[in-house]
């Protein structure tokens, strides 16, 4: 029968199901990322990435030349030009605003004063007047071209070309290696002694533990800010690197420990018989089978500081020398943030390093997660 040991239960295909839409979730707006930060402005502001393959209409205005561009042909005079870039293929013009597709390639508008107007299919205009121009801003075309899809790197040379960013990648290393380490290493020693030592006040601990892991980091950032003035740290790495640890620790301890309490109490016991002080069965017992735990912790502490803006600008400050790559990259975004390229672009960039740790050690995060979910005491 189905569902007894041995035999293939009848929902795997639900099981199945489920996880390829997870993975198909996570995964097309990220593809839709990486086709968005190859496109340029115009292409993003005229369609989705998903019509990126294909040819696109879009709709914009150019300016005809001015006076000085005119020539004289016989009694008329004549601005000519292209209102076209290259590969674009006009489908529509107009002269109004109200009606920009008014004429078809190789229409011929009257417009006033005796002038006509005319747009040929390649994109050649032709602007002829019976007195000479005397304008110092030329007149406006209205144009609906059908653009072919085209792809560029552009946006990541202007990305990779910032000034600041290779500084800010060190800056950004120097902060979350340290921020990375010194919490594993305070929340391990922590979690074995909340699991596995027997001392007064350590339910009280685990609670307070608990409790820590649901209150805003955001909370503390003033505070803790002006500690650190108080006791002369200021801004710099150790102040940051402090910063990161205090908020990580909560989640720390509190994974490690309901992952330790699972080990089996027989092999610690066993090392106690025979003489292994606490700092010996920790080290040469714990610490090895723990491993899928502290990569797993690790793995997050490792994305969520290489990612932060927020605590690196409060705790680092914003100076060229002391800007993290989040920090360059907004600042090369703007003050109103609309250059949705070079945004996209960034994200890729900036997750290059994240998505070497996350696939160098996936296997850990998903052995440590699960074991100190169903595990505890």
């Amino acid at each position: 029968m189905d569902g007894h040991a041995g035999t293939r239960s009848s929902l795997v295909w639900a099981v199945n199901l489920a996880a390829a839409l997870m993975v198909l979730l996570w995964t097309i707006p990220t593809f839709g990322l990486l086709v968005t930060s190859l496109r340029d402005s115009d292409q993003i502001a005229a369609s989705g990435w998903w019509k990126a393959p294909f040819t696109s209409v879009q709709s914009d205005f150019v300016r005809a030349g001015t006076a000085p561009d005119q020539v004289a042909e016989g009694e008329i005079w004549v601005i000519a030009g292209n209102v076209l870039e290259q590969g674009e293929k006009l489908r529509a013009w107009g002269t109004d605003s109200r009606d920009p597709m008014a004429f078809a390639p190789g229409d011929v508008a009257t417009l006033a004063d005796g002038r006509t107007l005319s747009v040929a299919v390649d994109g050649a205009y032709r602007l002829t007047s019976p007195v000479e121009f005397t304008e110092t801003r030329g007149m406006r075309i209205f144009i609906t071209t059908l653009t072919p899809p085209r792809f560029t790197f552009e946006n990541f040379t202007r990305v990779i070309g910032a000034e600041g960013l290779g500084q800010a990648f060190l800056n950004t290393f120097t902060v979350t290696i340290p921020a990375t380490i010194i919490p594993i290493l305070i929340a391990a020693f922590a979690a074995y002694a909340l699991a596995w030592m027997e001392f007064p006040g350590r339910a009280l601990l685990i609670a307070a533990v608990v409790g820590l892991l649901v209150v805003p980091l955001q909370l503390a950032l003033i505070p803790l800010l002006k500690l650190h003035n108080d006791i002369g740290l200021g801004k710099g790495y150790m102040g940051i690197w402090l910063a990161h640890t205090g908020f990580g620790l909560p989640l720390a301890i509190y994974l490690l420990r309901n992952y330790m309490v699972g080990l089996p109490r027989e092999i610690i016991e066993s090392a106690r018989v025979d003489g292994a002080s606490d700092f010996q069965i920790f080290r040469r017992i714990i610490l090895p089978l723990s491993f899928p735990a502290l990569a797993s912790f690790a793995i997050f502490q490792f994305l969520w500081v290489w990612n932060d803006l927020l605590v690196a600008t409060v705790f680092l400050g914003n100076t060229r020398e002391q800007l993290v790559m989040t920090g360059v990259l907004r600042e090369l975004m703007g003050s109103r943030g609309g250059d949705w390229e070079i945004l996209a672009a960034s994200a890729f960039i900036s997750i290059a390093v994240p998505l070497v740790v996350f696939f160098a050690m996936q296997k850990y995060l998903v052995r440590g997660l699960l074991a100190g979910s169903v595990k505890g005491g």
